[in-house]
């Protein structure tokens, strides 16, 4: 399989990743309860524009409109017959703008959760998984995906069952976890763990890492222990614009661009290899973090303290402080929008 990661790394040293989907076709006009990815069909000009304005922002890797694109996803809106058509499309409309950018843009598939649970936490097989993420994966390729962008799992079988998908569409992949509880994911992974997840695969990840979450604080001391387990892998943090603090009925995201570029600076210093944004992270956020990437040099590894004293205080325990406890078996994962 062809790497464009590793190859645009070898020439940049460090990859910005967009940022936010939902919160940013939210104010194009998307509703509550109503699917993205159905508006690459009926709202292609929206879609265009998102990735635009981050390519605009200086994105290097930009994420398809296709993060709730599995069959699984699809159902809740009438469309489960309609993944390959649906995920196609997302990825030309990400393929479009990357390639009229006069200059290298990788275009990365977003392969969300299922929302279901595997067996034996659900009903879920671990076959059936696999089949739903490559019939996903599959679409997204025709359409001029170049990886599958694996985000927001809390699951290792879920993880490691889209990555055997990728393999089988012959697509490379990376994954993301969301460390949103207690330091771990919802399932009870541990930040330092995630480089193990797919070890069982022939083919491995391109880069693994951590998104979505809390805040910007959280997901640095998950990089932390990320990057101290395996420090020579291609980290990905794709952390939340702040914290979210609801205003009546609608949500917002505390970061200002000048806090996330100093996450962008302390992220490069904790060994991240690709950054980005996730809930909250608009085009004004990610010019910011392309400024500050730019213009930093790489200086000595943070501690905890200094990320607090820098971005503010952590929302969660630690994944070493919280111990291994993990989510009861009757939780079911909740949808996380990559709002």
């Amino acid at each position: 399989m062809d790497n464009p990661i590793d190859a645009l790394l070898a020439e940049k040293g460090v990859l910005l990743a967009d940022g936010a989907t939902g919160t940013n076709l939210f104010a194009m006009g998307l509703q509550s309860g109503e699917a993205p990815e159905l508006w690459n069909e009926s709202a292609p000009e929206k879609v265009e524009a998102l990735h635009q304005g981050f390519v605009d922002a200086g994105a290097d890797i930009i994420l398809t409109n296709s993060f709730g694109g599995t069959r699984h996803r699809l159902k809740l809106h009438g469309a489960q017959d309609r993944v390959y058509e649906l995920n196609r499309k997302a990825a030309e409309l990400a393929r479009k703008v990357a390639s009229s950018a006069g200059r290298r843009v990788i275009v990365a598939g977003s392969v969300g959760p299922t929302g279901e649970l595997l067996q034996p936490l659900g009903a879920l097989t671990y076959e059936e998984a696999v089949d739903a993420f490559a019939e996903q994966i599959e679409g997204l390729r025709a359409g001029g995906a170049e990886v599958a962008w694996i985000e927001t799992m809390s699951a290792p079988g879920e993880i490691k069952a889209a990555a055997e998908a990728a393999i089988r569409v012959g697509l490379p992949y990376t994954y993301t976890g969301s460390f949103d509880t207690a330091g771990r994911t919802m399932m009870g992974l541990a930040p330092k763990d995630i480089h193990g997840v797919v070890d069982e695969l022939d083919t491995k990840a391109v880069a693994v890492g951590a998104n979505c979450g809390v805040g910007a604080s959280d997901i640095l001391a998950a990089l932390l222990d990320m990057s101290e387990a395996k420090p020579d892998a291609t980290i990905v943090v794709k952390g939340n614009c702040g914290i979210p603090e609801f205003r009546g009925s609608e949500i917002h995201y505390s970061g200002t661009p000048e806090l996330m570029a100093d996450y962008v600076r302390l992220a490069v210093d904790g060994g991240a290899k690709i950054i980005g944004g996730c809930c909250g992270t608009s085009f004004e956020h990610l010019k910011a973090m392309r400024a500050a990437l730019d213009s930093h040099t790489k200086a000595s590894r943070p501690t905890i303290d200094d990320i607090v004293s820098r971005v503010g205080p952590m929302r969660n325990k630690t994944a070493g402080e919280s111990g291994a406890a993990t989510a009861p078996a009757g939780r079911r994962e909740r949808r996380r929008a990559r709002a």
